[in-house]
């Protein structure tokens, strides 16, 4: 059984996807407790791998993007079999992931990996794009994990205003490499 917060239909608002219709798969708990997390993902329901296939269908119709967040997606032990059931069901696969936990795979798979306290190296190799939480400064520990390809994406900590000038400043100094990744759908007030 997955421990799901709350399955619900609307728009990628962060990163490279953004403005993409997506349904989002929002699972339970996470492995790490970050003091800025701005999500609430306490357990609300328990659901089999299939009753997640199927209420991603009748709450997207036929959305091809899933993304499957949380807390951190890869801590529960059937998510891989939850990948799998989506892929089959014509689904595009996303993953946002704090990185810490590895886990393989298919190539289809999009992965975002947004490091807090510490990240697997084969996590990080595997990223398609990085998302860093920029909060009162720019996390530069992490960047050595990160293969070259990968897109850094420099994302202000609740859109406040120091943080977006950080996050701006830095990615003009650094063009080749970073990119600034507002959360759009908090600017126009959708989940």
């Amino acid at each position: 059984m997955l421990q799901l917060a709350e399955i619900f239909y609307s728009i990628q608002g962060e990163g490279t996807w953004s403005g993409t219709p997506a349904v989002f798969v929002r699972l339970a708990g996470c492995n790490l407790a970050c003091t800025f997390c701005d999500t609430d993902y306490a357990l609300k329901s328990l659901a089999s791998v299939d009753e997640v296939a199927r209420l991603v269908g009748a709450c997207g119709g036929d959305c091809p993007m899933v993304i499957l967040t949380g807390g951190e997606p890869l801590a529960q032990a059937e998510t891989p079999a939850l990948i799998e059931a989506l892929r089959r069901d014509g689904r595009r696969v996303h993953i946002e992931s704090n990185g810490t936990i590895y886990t393989e795979l298919p190539a289809d798979v999009w992965l975002c990996v947004s490091p807090k306290e510490r990240v697997d190296p084969r996590m990080a190799a595997r990223a398609d794009e990085v998302k860093l939480i920029v909060d009162e400064r720019i996390p530069e520990e992490h960047l050595a994990l990160f293969a070259e390809k990968a897109t850094i994406l420099l994302q202000p900590e609740g859109n406040k205003p120091a943080n977006i000038e950080r996050a701006l400043t830095y990615a003009k100094s650094h063009p080749r490499r970073f990119r600034l990744s507002l959360q759009t759908h908090k600017m126009i007030g959708v989940r």
